[in-house]
């Protein structure tokens, strides 16, 4: 057979495997029916490892890399965790006869709650300086709206954020109302506006892009400011999601978010940055890269790409911002002095400190 007639047999063949992806989906749905009826969870991570293991033994049996094998079934379980999580959001009907505001929704993660809402049944409507966003009604601005929506988000850069807060107080809104902002010490006097006047608020941190699609595995953090009301009504708008729900102070946040956030974040910046002033071409060292260069290249370039503005707020607006940039510093003048000095001893007494406390993190999960 000729090139193209080979091509043309492959492109047919992964037609015919996408059509059978298909049909898996239309099962996947009417799995995800059956389980709701009955009251069983999304997940069932028994029966995810029999399925992997069947796969490893059909590839094998067929000629096929047992890891190939697995890793495809990986993709097709994650793809049939998404139908069934969205189904379930859509089935439970939380928003059903209710609205929503979203203050800043034109955003990418306000686009996402708009699409999070939408899909619950609420009326989501979007006030937004930059215009009205395709799918949702428009509030042109939401100061002379009348405020009486059941759920007001505000999804904006962090101080922009916080003047919102203290407007809204003002206004006294009768529905709940939270903020989706990274950090929460600089919102502070807005949400505590919001309390002082008694109104529903608390704050939620989605630890998640809005590129997510499936919410297993991913962290949902509520801020309890002492409305019971607002906490429990926020907590509920996941509840038929998969995401991990927790539940702290605002100040324990943001000491916490400068390790998860800043720290990581910072580790990205410092790494590319080193990189760009070496004077070595990216391409000369893509091409002699390992692997662990290309997964630290990878998770920067993602980091580089994200907005400078946000990820600015992160670093100069956290109260607790600076106690992790300090350990970040202080941790590189070890590995320097140990380097420095031919202190064997030392350099390897940081990686085994750092094995125990990362095999810690592996047990916690």
């Amino acid at each position: 057979m000729t090139l193209d007639e080979l091509r043309a047999q492959l492109n047919q063949l992964d037609k015919q495997l996408l059509d059978v992806v298909a049909q898996r989906q239309l099962i996947v749905a009417e799995i995800g029916r059956v389980k709701q009826d009955i009251g069983k969870g999304t997940r069932d991570f028994k029966r995810e490892r029999e399925v992997l293991l069947r796969a490893r033994d059909n590839a094998a049996a067929a000629g096929i890399s047992p890891a190939l094998g697995e890793a495809l079934l990986q993709l097709l379980i994650r793809g049939s965790l998404t139908t069934q999580e969205q189904a379930r959001v859509a089935a439970q009907g939380r928003g059903e006869g209710r609205s929503a505001l979203l203050i800043g929704g034109a955003g990418k993660m306000g686009r996402w709650f708009a699409s999070f809402l939408s899909s619950q049944g609420f009326r989501v409507e979007i006030a937004d300086p930059s215009g009205p966003v395709e799918g949702y009604d428009h509030v042109a601005d939401w100061r002379t709206n009348g405020l009486d929506q059941d759920l007001i988000v505000v999804a904006t850069q962090i101080k922009l954020t916080n003047e919102i807060l203290m407007a809204l107080a003002e206004r006294r809104p009768r529905g709940v109302v939270f903020d989706i902002g990274s950090l929460k010490t600089p919102l502070r006097p807005g949400l505590q506006a919001l309390q002082r006047v008694g109104c529903k608020v608390t704050s939620v941190h989605p630890m998640f892009g809005p590129d997510t699609e499936l919410l297993s595995g991913r962290h949902v953090i509520f801020i309890d400011l002492g409305s019971s009301e607002a906490l429990r009504e926020a907590q509920a708008l996941f509840a038929s999601t998969m995401a991990q729900q927790v539940t702290m102070s605002l100040d324990e946040h943001d000491r916490l978010i400068a390790y998860v956030l800043g720290l990581s974040h910072a580790l990205n910046i410092a790494f590319f940055t080193a990189l760009a002033e070496s004077g070595e071409a990216a391409p000369r060292l893509a091409a002699m890269s390992s692997t662990t260069y290309d997964a630290q290249a990878d998770i920067a370039e993602k980091v580089a790409n994200e907005s400078p503005n946000l990820y600015f707020e992160i670093q100069h607006l956290n109260e607790y911002g600076r106690e992790s940039l300090k350990a970040l510093r202080d941790a590189v003048e070890r590995i320097w002095q140990s380097v420095d000095s031919n202190d064997s001893a030392a350099f390897a007494a940081l990686m085994q400190r750092g094995r125990e406390y990362l095999s810690g993190r592996v047990k916690e999960r």
